[in-house]
């Protein structure tokens, strides 16, 4: 019979009758497992027999309209499987009263998430540019998607400055909380005078960084993009600009290195630069990069706001994350980063 998950999430009886009745095979009894990483929404692992899932649904509590929302996230996978890397869909279920919340199943990759440290295999100065252009082209590959012949629907003409609107208004509901920060304020006026007056209009991931991939764990290949709760039609250069935000360079200042064990990593032997990154991005596309500058600029502006937010929870006493006291340094520090790329980019 069915194991209880941690959490008491999921009824384990109606689950295995839904996996039964609805994913192909032979029918018989399931185990599963909760998989404990991330802030987002709550992902199982589902096994019958030899079969081996992903179970994906939102967490418990009252939800915002849009947050959480796993069947769009399901109809994204649904769409560019087959046309991107993605895992496989395999099922969902839109009716809350199954388990509790919408779910749905898609296949479990055989691989690893690289986090703090390469696969041994391919541990090597080689094997690391290896990861970084495969990470690279995989985002190429994801752009180059006819997203209305895959059947998605968006405004991405009005992307940029929605983005914008969006994170400065979250500013405005975090600083009574928290503290003053005159750089955001100065950042959010640079990006309303310098929005592009052209864009193109791409199915964007919206997170798409080292660890929202999974990578075969003998060799330097990609597999599949992960955490797709962010999806949207929108600009593709907003994907590299969060990307290369994430990624660590050998001569950033040692602040930025501090909080992350994943920017660390990226500044060992053999990882490109942001610089040739964005050049590889660059001539794999085809895309013009003559206004990066300012999705750099964003990519930084939004994950300060961000982090202030988490400072928020921390000062609040309502934080989930453990390191959310060291935002208190580590956003200003965000801060002087993006007021350096904005003097570079005028």
């Amino acid at each position: 019979m069915a194991e209880t998950p941690p959490g008491e999430l999921v009824d384990l009886a109606a689950l295995e009758r839904f996996v039964n009745e609805h994913v192909p095979g032979e029918p018989g009894p399931i185990t599963v497992e909760k998989h404990v990483a991330g802030f987002s929404n709550e992902t199982f692992y589902v096994e019958r027999g030899s079969e081996r899932w992903v179970m994906r649904r939102p967490p418990r509590g009252p939800l915002l309209p849009t947050a959480h929302d796993v069947i769009r996230e399901y109809r994204y996978i649904a769409a560019l499987h087959g046309r991107a890397r993605v895992p496989r869909p395999v099922a969902v279920c839109e009716d809350p009263s199954v388990i509790g919340a919408p779910f749905y199943l898609m296949e479990r990759l055989d691989g690893v998430v690289i986090r703090s440290e390469v696969p041994a295999a391919y541990d090597t100065p080689e094997g690391r540019r290896r990861v970084a252009e495969e990470l690279v082209d995989a985002l190429v590959e994801l752009h180059a998607v006819d997203w209305q012949a895959a059947g998605l629907t968006g405004k991405g003409e009005t992307y940029l400055p929605r983005q914008v609107e969006r994170w400065a208004k979250q500013w405005e509901l975090t600083r009574p909380r928290t503290r003053e920060l005159p750089g955001l304020d100065e950042a959010t006026a640079w990006l309303r005078a310098r929005l592009p007056a052209e864009a193109d209009v791409s199915v964007v991931h919206g997170d798409y960084k080292l660890d929202n991939v999974i990578f075969a764990a003998d060799e330097p290949r990609l597999l599949g993009i992960l955490d797709w709760e962010m999806a949207t039609i929108g600009d593709p250069l907003a994907d590299l600009g969060w990307l290369l935000s994430t990624w660590g360079d050998q001569g950033d200042p040692p602040g930025t290195r501090q909080l992350n064990n994943r920017s660390t990593l990226t500044e060992l032997e053999g990882f490109p630069s942001r610089e040739e990154m964005a050049a590889r991005y660059e001539a794999k596309s085809g895309r013009s990069m003559k206004h990066f500058g300012f999705y750099s600029v964003l990519a930084v502006y939004k994950m300060a706001i961000i982090l202030e937010g988490l400072y928020m929870h921390y000062l609040e006493r309502t934080a989930s994350n453990p390191g959310a006291a060291d935002f208190e340094w580590y956003v200003p520090v965000l801060i002087e980063r993006m007021h350096r790329l904005m003097g570079e980019s005028d």
